[in-house]
């Protein structure tokens, strides 16, 4: 990997400074504010972790410990990586460079003709023979920028190769073709390969890591010109996990290879590209650590999805297994600073006999729906057989009044001969601008000999219930 991605992403242990100042100062002001995109581009200079960084912070920042210090999250879903006093990203620009590719994919066809069940809704498929993604993909992190006359947008993901999880980026024009990269990025324009696992042997995340969710905010605690990208990820040990006898839930979940420990991380960039990991409390640089015996998040932390509720109120969505009940289950956390957690315990378990989430509930993805305030849950739902779809649920303050939409799933697999039709999961809701409730469905797909893929299905309507995957644009 190149010499200043290696520099950012293995730098755990020389950035803890910032985030043992950060656990312990109060935050009780948290704002949001929505940011425009000037057409006057300017170039953000590269975050690298280095001892020139680390110095940089420490000889101008001394609001670190400042108990009064604001933290500023920037709506980035519908907007561009800017703030009121600066202009637009450069390194948004969708360019090509050495390391990218514009691969041929069903989603190509501008029209339905010619799709077969088999290609339907697929946008994304596995990467070229000895990329660094050609063995697997999943857990499509998207978000969308809206500029005066541009639309661009990211999709961070979790790629495999060598019997390690990476993550990569991909950008698009319009969230159907998406240019990628077939090997680690090179410079803060390109696309590819963005973060390995951790090379350190005490680290939570040394055999896997998985993108959850992307916040862009600003602190007066890291003092650089512009908003950082704050990635939330699953991060995974060699620790095994016993399997349970009597769990079939647990037993079906990942027929592939054995269960690993996971738990929550934290990283940080300027460019979207070049990561540095932020030490949680966890001795092994983890946000937070799993749950006492007997609760029901004692085997291990996955998908941390993060929210902004409002000031001083940050909510992280997340799922684990419940021994006790036997299925999968999804909990909240709440936190002042994006840094310190505080568990609240489970929202929402298995369905009922004979329901597509009987099993239980993971992978959940919570978005505030910008018309009516209402939180929305996308959620992976684990059927007796182990066959997996999407639900959807809803709450009036995001908390633990969650109510499934219906019975049924939002999103099931396709066909015996569809590229999907072993399972569905891992979902993210993009909610598009207009007058109509629209929405995007970013999700992964499982298919013949578990060969993998990130599909599309859209929905329209404000009580919408189910999704159609995409099919091309209808003119």
């Amino acid at each position: 990997m190149g010499s200043t991605a290696t520099t950012a992403i293995s730098s755990a242990k020389s950035i803890n400074a910032l985030s043992t100042s950060a656990n312990n100062t109060k935050i009780t002001n948290l704002t949001t504010s929505t940011p425009t995109w000037s057409q006057t581009k300017s170039k953000l200079p590269d975050f690298y972790a280095s001892s020139s960084f680390l110095n940089h912070l420490k000889s101008k920042s001394p609001q670190l410990k400042n108990k009064n210090s604001k933290l500023f999250l920037l709506h980035c879903s519908a907007k561009p990586n800017t703030d009121r006093k600066n202009a637009t990203d450069d390194n948004l620009s969708l360019r090509s460079g050495s390391n990218s590719t514009i691969p041929e994919q069903a989603a190509a066809s501008p029209t339905n003709e010619g799709l077969s069940s088999f290609s339907r809704g697929l946008v994304f498929d596995l990467g070229l023979k000895d990329s660094w993604d050609s063995a697997e993909i999943g857990s499509p992190v998207v978000k969308r920028f809206i500029g005066d006359e541009e639309e661009r947008w990211y999709m961070w993901y979790c790629g495999r190769s060598n019997g390690k999880d990476s993550i990569g980026l991909a950008v698009s024009s319009n969230g159907i073709h998406w240019e990628r990269g077939n090997g680690p990025i090179k410079s803060s324009s390109d696309v590819g390969m963005v973060m390995n696992c951790s090379d350190d042997w005490w680290a939570f995340d040394t055999q896997g890591i998985r993108p959850s969710e992307i916040v862009i905010m600003s602190s007066a605690k890291v003092r650089v010109n512009n908003s950082l990208y704050w990635l939330y990820y699953t991060g995974f040990n060699d620790e095994k996990i016993e399997p349970l006898d009597n769990s079939v839930a647990f037993k079906l979940s990942d027929r592939k290879r054995m269960y690993y420990r996971s738990l929550p991380g934290l990283a940080m960039s300027q460019d979207g590209r070049h990561w540095a990991r932020i030490e949680g409390e966890h001795y092994s640089g983890a946000l937070f650590d799993v749950g006492s015996d007997g609760e029901w998040d004692s085997l291990f932390i996955a998908s941390p999805k993060v929210v902004y509720h409002g000031a001083g109120d940050v909510r992280m969505y997340y799922h684990s297994f419940d021994a006790e009940k036997g299925h999968f289950a999804v909990g909240i956390a709440r936190s002042r600073d994006g840094i310190k957690w505080v568990k609240l315990g489970k929202i929402m378990g298995g369905g009922g006999n004979g329901m597509f989430d009987e099993l239980g509930v993971m992978n959940a993805h919570v978005v505030k729906n910008r018309k009516d305030g209402k939180y929305v849950m996308a959620y992976e739902g684990v059927a007796a057989d182990g066959k997996k779809s999407v639900g959807l649920a809803v709450s009036s303050d995001g908390l633990k009044e969650w109510r499934k939409f219906q019975d049924g799933p939002a999103l099931k697999q396709s066909e015996e001969d569809g590229w999907d039709w072993e399972g569905v999961g891992s979902p993210c809701l993009v909610q598009m601008d207009g007058d109509a409730d629209e929405w995007r469905l970013y999700y992964k797909g499982t298919g013949k000999g578990g060969k993998t893929g990130i599909g599309l299905a859209v929905s329209e309507g404000i009580e919408f219930a189910s999704f159609q995957r995409w099919t091309g644009f209808h003119l």
